[in-house]
């Protein structure tokens, strides 16, 4: 685990001035997840397709197999054997993450009859619990609705994690963690959060279900 961010800055030198703070990051989700957290991720236009793309690699196998525990094996069997053994043989370990962007309905309705920049703000008071994570990802750090996601979020007592670019905007002072990508380009900074987001997510992959 010690080699995935010396691996990421080989491929990606200039994320170097990341490494601390990803360091952080992982420490972050790492503790929510022990203590049966969750996490909670939005963003807008690209970093929405990210919100989802994090949410893949955390609730499925992403590098390594996930087998679930064989009290849970021998629990689903005994609801019924064959169907039982099916789904325990492909069910696979999960790092719970919902992915607030994909909520069409309600943020359709949210925007349309209280305020559109609130949608996930209402989703971090909806779901969020104490020893959660709001994660959000946001380019400039100024996008309002994320913002708002992580004012609650803090206000609730919710970790908050930020992934941004160069000064990270009002993010800052919102954010336990924020990873800032030394970039200028919306493209290009993107592209570094999902540098940093795979290599995140291997990490707490190995944590969780690396071999002993």
């Amino acid at each position: 685990m010690e080699m995935v961010i010396p691996r990421l800055l080989v491929s990606a030198p200039d994320l170097e001035p990341c490494a601390h703070d990803l360091e952080h990051a992982y420490t972050l989700l790492r503790d929510a997840f022990q203590l049966g957290g969750k996490v909670l991720i939005c963003g807008n236009g690209g970093s929405a397709a990210d919100s989802e793309h994090i949410v893949g690699e955390l609730m499925k196998g992403y590098l390594l197999p996930r087998p679930i525990p064989e009290v849970r094996r021998e629990a689903l069997i005994g609801v019924e054997d064959e169907s039982g053994s099916y789904l325990a043989n492909h069910l696979q370990g999960a790092l719970p993450a919902i992915s607030l962007v994909s909520q069409t309905a309600l943020l359709t309705a949210f925007a349309n009859d209280v305020a559109a920049d609130v949608g996930f703000a209402q989703q971090v008071y909806g779901y969020g619990r104490p020893g959660d994570v709001v994660w959000g990802l946001s380019t400039s750090g100024t996008s309002r609705n994320v913002l708002h996601a992580l004012r609650v979020g803090r206000a609730l007592g919710l970790g908050t994690l930020g992934f941004t670019g160069p000064g990270g905007g009002a993010m800052l002072d919102l954010c336990d963690v924020t990873v800032q990508v030394p970039r200028d380009s919306v493209a290009s900074i993107q592209s570094g959060h999902q540098a940093l987001y795979h290599a995140l997510c291997e990490m707490l992959e190995m944590n969780f279900f690396g071999e002993a």
